[in-house]
C-alpha cells in the first residue's frame, strides 16, 4: 500500500511552519538554481541538437550568451537588496530571480574564465562542474537543517543557563 503525496496545501505549511524567512528564501534561491540549471542543459542541448521551437538570439549577427540575462537578474536583485525595504528583499520573486541569475551564469563559466566560447568544447565541462557542485553543497546544508538546527537550540539553551547554576 502507498501513502498518497502531500497535498499542496500540506507542503506550503510546512515550507512556512518548519523554515524561518531566510531559510525559505534560500530553498527558493536552491530550487530555482537547479531548476533553471538543468533546463539550460536541455535546452542548449536541443538548440545544437536543432531539435523544437528554440534558436539562439542574436542582435547584429553576435550571439546573445545567457550568463548577460543572468547578470541583469542579479542586477535587479542588488536593486532591491540596495533600496528595497525587508518585505520586498523576503518576497520569494527575489529569491528565485537570485537563483535563476546565478544558473545562467554558472552554466557558463567557463566562457567567463577563458574569455572564448567554450560551451561545447572540452573547456566547457567546467562549468558543469561548478554547477553540479553548487547545487551538491546546497543540497547538503538543506540535508543538514535538522542538524543545524539542534545545535542553535543547544547552544542558545546553555547560553540561558546563569553561570555557577548546576544543572543535572
Amino acid at each position: 500500500m502507498t501513502t498518497p503525496a502531500p497535498s499542496p496545501s500540506s507542503v506550503r505549511r510546512a515550507f512556512h511552519e518548519e523554515l524561518d524567512p531566510g531559510q525559505r528564501s534560500a530553498l527558493l534561491s536552491w530550487l530555482a538554481f537547479t531548476g533553471t540549471f538543468a533546463g539550460l542543459r536541455a535546452l542548449t542541448y536541443s538548440i545544437r541538437a536543432g531539435k523544437g521551437p528554440f534558436r539562439n538570439i542574436s542582435v547584429g549577427g553576435e550571439h546573445l550568451h545567457h550568463y548577460m540575462w543572468g547578470i541583469a537578474l542579479l542586477s535587479g536583485v542588488g536593486a532591491v537588496a540596495v533600496r528595497g525595504d525587508e518585505p520586498q528583499r523576503r518576497h520569494p520573486a527575489v529569491a528565485v530571480s537570485y537563483g535563476t541569475g546565478n544558473a545562467l551564469i554558472v552554466d557558463e563559466f567557463a566562457l567567463l574564465l577563458d574569455l572564448k566560447d567554450v560551451y561545447w568544447a572540452k573547456q566547457g565541462r567546467i562549468s558543469i562542474d561548478v554547477g553540479v557542485g553548487t547545487i551538491a553543497l546546497a543540497g547538503s546544508y538543506f540535508a543538514a537543517l535538522p542538524v543545524l538546527r539542534r545545535l542553535r537550540r543547544d547552544r542558545q539553551q546553555k547560553a540561558a543557563v546563569p553561570p555557577g547554576y548546576i544543572t543535572g
